[in-house]
C-alpha cells in the first residue's frame, strides 16, 4: 500500500471504466458500507463518533465518490422526475404547456419525461401502467379521461397525479388546474360583435374535449346575451387538427345563409379552416372573418395573419408542476387560471361587407 502524509488516506487511481462505490469508501476509512451510506444520506438515527464521521467524509472527498442516483431512487422509491401525458406532439400547443411544466420541474429538482397517448392508439391507459412502476414520482395528465378506476389504480401505487386544462368526466376525486376557456370565447366573440357581425359560426374541437365543451358554452352564452339564435348548422365539430377544420368549413357553408365571422376553438383547427375558406372563393376577411383561441408565433406568419386569443400556456404547465408537488394526492384540487387571456388583433378580422 502507498504511504500516507500526516494521516491522509491514499488515492487511488480513477479510471474511466470503474465507478469509486460504497464498498472502496468503506474499506479506506476503516467501516461497514451501510455507515457510509448513512454518512452519505444524512442520516440523522446514525450514532459514530465524530472522528468516524470525520474519517468516512474524507474518504469520500479523496476516493471522489459520487452517489450512484439511480440505485438510490430505487431503493427510496423517488426517481426525481415527473411524468407528463399529452394527446399529440403534432398539436403546438402542447410544446408550450410542456416547457412550462419543464422549467418548473427543473427549478424544483426534478427532469420531465413527456409522452403521446396518440403514440398507444389514442389511450392514455399504457402510459399509466409503464409511469405507475416508479418511472416517476408523479404524473400530469394534459389530455385523455380519468375514470375512478384509474385514479384507484395510480392511489394504489402511490403515484400522485393531476389533470391540466381537463376535468374527469365521472366520479372519483377532481384534481385539475384549468385555463378560462369560456372567458377566452367571450372575447373572441364580442371582437366579432364589436365589429357588426351577427351570423358568427363556431367550429368547436372533438364533442369529447373538456376544452371544447368549456369553448361552445361561452360561446352559445355571449351568442344569447347579443340576442342572436344560433342555428345548428352554424356550430360544426372537428379534431384540434387543421383536416378537422377544414372538414368543418363544408358543413358552414352548406346552409343558404352561410356567416360572415368565424369563432375557431383552436389554432390548428384554424389553419384549416383558413384553408377551406380559401378553397371556396371566400377571401378572409372581406368575405369571411376568423378568430381563433391560442395565440402561437405561426399566428402572425398565416395568410392573413391570424387574429387569436392569448392563452397563459406556459403558466399552465408550471401551475401544474407547483399543485403536484405541493398538494396531498388525495386532496381536492380545483383551480381556474384567468389571468392573462387577451385578444391579439390583427388581419383576419374585420367589419361585414355589405352586399
Amino acid at each position: 500500500m502507498s504511504a500516507t502524509v500526516d494521516g491522509a488516506l491514499p488515492r487511488r487511481p480513477r479510471t474511466a471504466e470503474r465507478r469509486v462505490t460504497l464498498v472502496d469508501v468503506a474499506k479506506a476509512a476503516g467501516v461497514d458500507k451501510a455507515v457510509v451510506s448513512r454518512v452519505v444520506n444524512d442520516d440523522p438515527a446514525l450514532v459514530i463518533r465524530p472522528e468516524t464521521r470525520a474519517r468516512v467524509k474524507a474518504a469520500i472527498e479523496q476516493l471522489g465518490y459520487h452517489p450512484n442516483l439511480a440505485a438510490r431512487s430505487l431503493r427510496t422509491s423517488r426517481a426525481r422526475s415527473l411524468g407528463l401525458v399529452i394527446p399529440d406532439f403534432s398539436n403546438p400547443v402542447y410544446a408550450e404547456i410542456i416547457a412550462g411544466a419543464e422549467t418548473e420541474a427543473l427549478g424544483r429538482g426534478y427532469v420531465l419525461l413527456a409522452g403521446s397517448s396518440s403514440s398507444v392508439g389514442g389511450s392514455s391507459q399504457r402510459y399509466l401502467d409503464l409511469l405507475g412502476s416508479g418511472r416517476v414520482d408523479a404524473l400530469l395528465l394534459a389530455g385523455g379521461s380519468m375514470t375512478t378506476a384509474d385514479q384507484q389504480r395510480l392511489q394504489q401505487q402511490g403515484l400522485p397525479w393531476l389533470m391540466l386544462n381537463n376535468r374527469p368526466t365521472r366520479g372519483g376525486v377532481a384534481r385539475y388546474v384549468v385555463l378560462d376557456d369560456a372567458k377566452a370565447a367571450r372575447l373572441a366573440v364580442d371582437h366579432l360583435l364589436e365589429l357588426g357581425h351577427t351570423r358568427i359560426a363556431h367550429v368547436a374541437g372533438p364533442a369529447k374535449a373538456d376544452t371544447a365543451a368549456r369553448r361552445k358554452r361561452g360561446y352559445q352564452q355571449r351568442m344569447k346575451a347579443a340576442g342572436i339564435e344560433v342555428p345548428a348548422s352554424l356550430i360544426a365539430s372537428g379534431d384540434y387538427t387543421p383536416a378537422g377544420g377544414r372538414e368543418a368549413v363544408d358543413q358552414m357553408l352548406s346552409g343558404s345563409r352561410p356567416p360572415t365571422a368565424v369563432f375557431v376553438a383552436n389554432l390548428a383547427s384554424a389553419i384549416g379552416v383558413l384553408d377551406g375558406l380559401r378553397e371556396a372563393g371566400l377571401s378572409v376577411p372581406d368575405d369571411v372573418s376568423v378568430v381563433a383561441v391560442h395565440d402561437l408565433p405561426l399566428a402572425a406568419h398565416l395568410s392573413p395573419p391570424l387574429t387569436t386569443v392569448s392563452m397563459p400556456l406556459r403558466r399552465l404547465g408550471a401551475r401544474g408542476v407547483e399543485l403536484l408537488l405541493s398538494t396531498d394526492a388525495t386532496d381536492v384540487v380545483e383551480e381556474k387560471l384567468s389571468d392573462h387571456i387577451e385578444l391579439v388583433v390583427r388581419e383576419s378580422t374585420a367589419p361585414p361587407r355589405k352586399r
